[in-house]
C-alpha cells in the first residue's frame, strides 16, 4: 500500500478523485450540510486558536506537506538537480516565465479592482499532480524531461512560498515570529541527534507543534512553519523523515485538502464571474507560454547538450499548468475576505487544471510515442534509468527531438 501512495501515479489519481468527489458532493442534496461542516469552527480558546474545519486542514495539515516540499528543495539545492548554477539556470528561467505570464494574463482578464488580489493563484504548479501525469502517460520519455519538470516545480513552489510569506501576511506579531524562529532553530540543532534516541523524535515533534503555533499567532500563514522546519533539519534526517511522511501526505493530507477546497456549489451560468475565466485561461495558456519562452531562453543561454526544447518543452509547459492544490491554497489566501470570488476561484482553478490535465496528458502521450518510435528505429541512444518506483523507464536521449 505504501508503494502505491509513494508513487507519482498513485498520488495523482487519489488527488484527482478527492477533488472530483468533493465537487460532486458539494452539488448534491447533502452539499449544503458538507459546506456548513467545512466552515464550522473548532476553536481552542485556551490557546487563542479559532479555526474552521477547512482552515485546520489548510493551516495544520498542509504544514506537513510544505515540510516535505522544503526538505526536497533543500536536497535538490545541495545534492540534487539544482546543486549548481548551471543546472538550475534553465528551470529557473522557465519557472520565472511560468510565474510572470500567468500573473499578467490573470490581471488582464480579471478586470482589476479587488479581484486583482488573485494574481498569484495561477503561478502555482502542483508537483505531485504534474509528476503523476508524466508517470501515467509518459512511458518512453527521456528522464531529463522528468528532471526538468521536477526542478521547475520545486522552484515554482519556492516562489509560491515567498508569496505566502510576504504577500499574504498582514499585521505581523514580531515577538511571536521571533519565538517561532527560536523554536525552528532549536529544532534544527536537535535534529542532529535524531538517530540517538526515540525521545529526540518526541522532542522534535513537540518543537514542531510549538513552532507551528507561534507562526500561526504571528500572523504569517502557518504553513511557513513547515517550510522552516524542513529547511533547518539536518539533510540526511530531513530526507528520511520526508520519505516516511510522503505516503501519508499523498494518501491523506493532500486528498483531504483537495476534497475540502473543492466543496463549492457551482453557480448558474450567468453568475460565473471573470475570476473563473481568468484562471481557466491563465493556468493552461499562461503557464504554457511562460514556461516555453523561459525554457527556450534558458536553453539558448546555457547551451545544454541535451536541452528540453520543441514539442517536448511545450508538453512539459502545459503540464505545468496543473496548479491544483497549491493554486487552491493561494485562492483561499487571496480571496479569504471575498466569499463569492473565493468560490469562483475554486471553479477557475479546477477548470484551468482540468484543461492542463487533458491537453497536457495528450501531448505527453504523443511525445512518449515519438520517442519510443525513434528508439526502436535506432535514432536515439538510450540508457535504462530507474524511476522512484524502481520501475525501468526509457530515458536519456543523446539527440534533441524537435
Amino acid at each position: 500500500m505504501k508503494r502505491i501512495f509513494r508513487s507519482d501515479r498513485g498520488a495523482a489519481l487519489v488527488l484527482l478523485a478527492a477533488a472530483i468527489v468533493g465537487l460532486v458532493l458539494a452539488n448534491s442534496p447533502i452539499g449544503p450540510w458538507l459546506i456548513g461542516v467545512n466552515h464550522a469552527h473548532l476553536p481552542i480558546p485556551a490557546l487563542a486558536i479559532d479555526l474552521s474545519v477547512g482552515h485546520w486542514v489548510s493551516d495544520l495539515l498542509l504544514a506537513v506537506f510544505f515540510f516535505i516540499v522544503a526538505a526536497e528543495l533543500k536536497y535538490e539545492l545541495t545534492k540534487g538537480q539544482l546543486n549548481s548554477p548551471r543546472k538550475a539556470l534553465v528551470p529557473a528561467i522557465a519557472a520565472v516565465g511560468g510565474v510572470a505570464v500567468p500573473a499578467l494574463l490573470f490581471l488582464l482578464l480579471s478586470g482589476g479592482g479587488d479581484l486583482a488580489r488573485g494574481w498569484p493563484i495561477p503561478t502555482a504548479t502542483d508537483i505531485a499532480f504534474a509528476l503523476g501525469v508524466l508517470a501515467l502517460f509518459g512511458r518512453g520519455l527521456p528522464p531529463r524531461l522528468r528532471v526538468f519538470l521536477l526542478a521547475l516545480a520545486v522552484l515554482d513552489d519556492l516562489i509560491g512560498i515567498v508569496f505566502i510569506a510576504v504577500i499574504f501576511t498582514t499585521g505581523v506579531d514580531f515577538a511571536a515570529l521571533l519565538l517561532a524562529a527560536v523554536a525552528i532553530a532549536a529544532f534544527g540543532v536537535l535534529s542532529r541527534w535524531l538517530d540517538r534516541s526515540r525521545w529526540v523524535g518526541v522532542l522534535l515533534l513537540a518543537l514542531a507543534l510549538v513552532a507551528w503555533y507561534l507562526v500561526l499567532q504571528s500572523g504569517v500563514h502557518a504553513t511557513i512553519a513547515g517550510v522552516g522546519l524542513g529547511l533547518v533539519m539536518v539533510g540526511r534526517h530531513g530526507t528520511a523523515v520526508a520519505h516516511r511522511l510522503q505516503p501519508w501526505s499523498n494518501a491523506l493530507i493532500m486528498p483531504v485538502f483537495a476534497f475540502s477546497a473543492a466543496l463549492v456549489a457551482i453557480p448558474a451560468g450567468d453568475q460565473i464571474g471573470p475570476v473563473v475565466l481568468a484562471l481557466a485561461l491563465a493556468l493552461p495558456l499562461g503557464k504554457t507560454i511562460g514556461i516555453t519562452i523561459g525554457g527556450l531562453i534558458g536553453a539558448r543561454i546555457s547551451r545544454s547538450a541535451t536541452p528540453v526544447v520543441g514539442w517536448d518543452l511545450v508538453a512539459i509547459a502545459m503540464v505545468g499548468g496543473l496548479g491544483f492544490t497549491v493554486a487552491l491554497l493561494m485562492n483561499q489566501l487571496a480571496f479569504r475576505d471575498n466569499p463569492i470570488a473565493l468560490d469562483q476561484g475554486v471553479l477557475g482553478v479546477l477548470a484551468g487544471s482540468g484543461i492542463s490535465l487533458v491537453v497536457g496528458a495528450a501531448l505527453i502521450a504523443w511525445r512518449a510515442s515519438v520517442h519510443r518510435r525513434r528508439i526502436a528505429a535506432g535514432v536515439e541512444e538510450v540508457e535504462i534509468d530507474e524511476d522512484e518506483d524502481g520501475e525501468p523507464d526509457t530515458p536519456v536521449t543523446k539527440t534533441a527531438v524537435p
